[in-house]
């Protein structure tokens, strides 16, 4: 099946909510220290007086052909069958940052002890049928979290409708098989 997340950056306002509810999700898992595995980035464009302002909201992508996945030497990093949601297995991990290396998207984290973290899509909560923490916490409703089939149909006819509407439009990223997660372009 796979699920994923999307961000629709036309509503997202760079409150930080998603990481401080990952963070809180996920204290109890890493135990030593809190690591943000869920970054906000801003996004400038354009010149004064005319400056577009957008807010990325990123973690893993959990992506299809994960290249960490395939260069991990220890095989630390599996996807799990069922939701396609790359996960890390901190006991078989020996902190090559190979991962790091490889990742376009400069997701994987390291703690302390040198062990990659990073999202796993709240893989608990999901499996209890409850969204991801982050997108629980988005007061903008800019995160979405659903079937890959499902949110792609949904994606793409409001990428549609916006792109009738605009007179410009920045791609910031589509779901694909290579990629579970993805932004909305911005109108």
């Amino acid at each position: 099946m796979g699920y994923a997340i999307y961000l629709d950056v036309n509503r997202c306002v760079g409150c930080q909510a998603c990481i401080v509810a990952c963070m809180d999700q996920n204290d109890g898992e890493t135990g030593k220290e809190q690591i943000a595995w869920r970054q906000v980035f801003v996004v400038e464009r354009g010149e004064f007086p005319r400056v577009k302002v957008n807010y990325i909201s990123l973690s893993c992508m959990n992506c299809q052909d994960a290249p960490c996945l395939m260069i991990c030497p220890t095989r630390a990093i599996s996807m799990e069958e069922y939701t396609g949601i790359i996960l890390v297995d901190a006991r078989r991990c020996i902190g090559c940052h190979s991962c790091a290396l490889v990742c376009p998207f400069g997701v994987p984290r390291f703690g302390q002890d040198g062990k990659m973290q990073k999202c796993n899509l709240c893989i608990e909560r999901i499996k209890q049928a409850l969204e991801p923490a982050c997108v629980r916490a988005c007061p903008a409703k800019a995160l979405q979290f659903g079937p890959v089939n499902e949110l792609l149909h949904q994606v793409e006819g409001q990428v549609a409708a916006r792109m009738a509407d605009a007179t410009s439009c920045l791609m910031v990223g589509k779901i694909t098989s290579k990629s579970r997660n993805s932004q909305l372009p911005s109108a």
